[in-house]
């Protein structure tokens, strides 16, 4: 069965601190649902809520309209896998898996047919008589991922589970946790910090801050589409532009140390007058050097800002450009697949970019 979560305005307490504070959630049956946030934001508190660990001090947590806030762990039938792995260093791998069988009193028989599948579903079926220390990081992620599974959760949650791991063998367990999830077709909830984790395997996403909500959306609509610049920065990375806003409607106009500039996107509600940031993504800034750019007339230009080249960082398949605008401002962008450098440092170049490629955002504090 799946089962879709719901948090209900909840709220959990650690100290002096609200660590979850107010929570408003919708978690559908079958999705694989990411919360992301930075260190401290609340999000493994929240996943926590969901497991039992945490009783919420307001609020409530629903399994498909059924309220668990009072529920012990071990009856909620939800599988957990954590940051550290916690295996049993005495047991080896199929009594590993096996343990959540034992401590529910399933048969041997069928204890031993859900073992050798789920260790089939995570490929370590040829894996079972080892013990801990003789596996690698990823096998280890992998034989705990199966003793989450071999229960049969309605439920998944996973707690930073690839931190512990180096990039390359991170990028390869996005890719079989997304398929597992495929196979087995079970609710999961997967706290990280990891961007690029969260945009290459979720469903949806829940970003939060502070302990609250600040946006749910799909990884396109989030890196599209951000309501906040703390979301637009978060996801990605962008450049924010300071400015006031000048006229609305169809094309915003928004005035700019730097520059005027035009947009298509915004957030409602924000009215002329107020101060805003404009957010554009880096790879949709064009580079030009300024004598290229001379030529071609004001009307042909849908954004175009004058800068300096800083730095330049080769990183293979891209080259990343740190700019300096009026006032010191400081822009990045970046540059795929190219096969001659566009620009030298200190080459004064000309930065274009579509109104569609901007968002404008209200000005807020950042940082954490």
């Amino acid at each position: 069965m799946t089962v879709g979560v719901k948090f209900e305005s909840v709220t959990k307490i650690l100290g002096q601190s609200r660590a979850v504070d107010d929570l408003t959630l919708a978690i559908g049956a079958g999705e694989l649902f990411f919360l992301l946030g930075p260190s401290g934001c609340g999000k493994t508190t929240a996943l926590r809520t969901v497991a039992g660990f945490y009783t919420p001090d307001e609020g409530r947590i629903l399994f498909n309209g059924q309220d668990q806030s009072r529920v012990p762990p071990h009856k909620r039938n939800t599988g957990m896998v954590f940051q550290n792995y916690a295996l049993w260093p005495h047991m080896d791998v199929q009594n590993n898996v096996a343990y959540g069988l034992k401590m529910r009193r399933v048969s041997r028989a069928e204890k031993d047919k859900r073992v050798r599948h789920a260790l089939e579903i995570v490929h370590m079926h040829g894996y079972a008589e080892r013990m801990p220390n003789q596996l690698s990081g990823g096998q280890q992620q992998r034989v705990a991922l199966a003793r989450a599974l071999v229960i049969e959760p309605d439920v998944v949650l996973l707690d930073e589970p690839l931190s512990n791991l180096d990039a390359k063998l991170r990028i390869e367990m996005r890719t079989q946790i997304k398929e597992i999830h495929r196979k087995i077709g079970r609710t999961m909830i997967y706290v990280t910090h990891d961007q690029a984790e969260a945009l290459s395997m979720a469903d949806r996403i829940a970003v939060m801050r502070r302990g609250r909500l600040v946006q749910v959306g799909t990884p396109q609509e989030l890196y599209t589409l951000p309501e906040s610049a703390f979301v637009a920065q978060f996801i990605g990375g962008t450049n924010l532009l300071c400015g006031t806003l000048e006229e609305a409607g169809d094309l915003l106009t928004v005035k700019t140390s730097a520059g005027i500039v035009r947009a298509k996107n915004g957030v409602r509600g924000i009215a002329p007058g107020e101060p805003v940031f404009c957010s554009v993504r880096p790879e949709s800034l064009r580079l030009k050097l300024a004598a290229e750019s001379s030529g071609v007339s004001p009307s042909d230009r849908t954004n175009e800002l004058h800068a300096e080249v800083q730095s330049i960082m080769y990183l293979g398949d891209n080259e990343q450009y740190s700019l300096r605008l009026a006032d010191n401002v400081t822009m990045h962008a970046v540059e795929y697949n190219s096969t001659t450098r566009k620009a030298q440092v200190g080459d004064q170049v000309a930065l274009q970019f579509d109104a569609q490629a901007v968002v404008v955002l209200p000005q807020e504090e950042l940082g954490d």
